[in-house]
């Protein structure tokens, strides 16, 4: 679904998450697929083989997508949005919440990134705000020293007075 945006506004960066929060996910599909096929290939030599075997795989193959296509949609169905206005975080598989914070009422952009998250070209956002949510957490931003400087000159150009 498209974000609505008013007349004068763009889009500047628009992004999922990071790969590595899929990581989990391909890690534990491939120990389903290395156990479930060594299971298959060294069954015992039963009369039941077939079945057992026919078993053994659809188990098998339940055991991945149930693994893997939660992460999977849960990291699609996240975007961290920053427009000419607004920083957008939106999120849900099948309830649907957004958050939207305006850059003229941001007094503070921050990330952190640990090493791991350096060399992986990741990290988190945190922006402050005023109003009763304060603060809002991107975490697993690709680029994240990408998105804080865009999102800075942005703030920075909203902030200075024009004339």
């Amino acid at each position: 679904m498209a974000l609505e945006l008013t007349d004068d506004e763009a889009i500047v960066l628009d992004v999922h998450p990071h790969w590595t929060t899929l990581l989990k996910g391909v890690l534990l599909l491939l120990l389903i697929a290395v156990v479930g096929g060594a299971a298959i290939y060294f069954m015992p030599d039963w009369d039941l083989q077939g079945p057992l075997r026919i078993g053994a795989a659809v188990i098998a193959a339940a055991a991945a997508l149930v693994t893997f296509t939660g992460p999977f949609l849960r990291w699609f169905t996240t975007r961290y949005i920053l427009s000419s206005h607004r920083l957008v975080l939106r999120t849900g598989v099948f309830t649907r919440t957004g958050r939207d914070v305006p850059l003229a009422r941001v007094s503070d952009v921050q990330f952190t990134q640990s090493l791991l998250q350096r060399f992986l070209g990741s990290g988190t956002l945190v922006v402050e705000s005023g109003g009763d949510n304060g603060q809002l957490v991107l975490k697993n931003v690709p680029d994240v020293e990408g998105m804080h400087r865009e999102a800075y000159e942005l703030i920075n150009e909203r902030h200075t007075p024009t004339g």
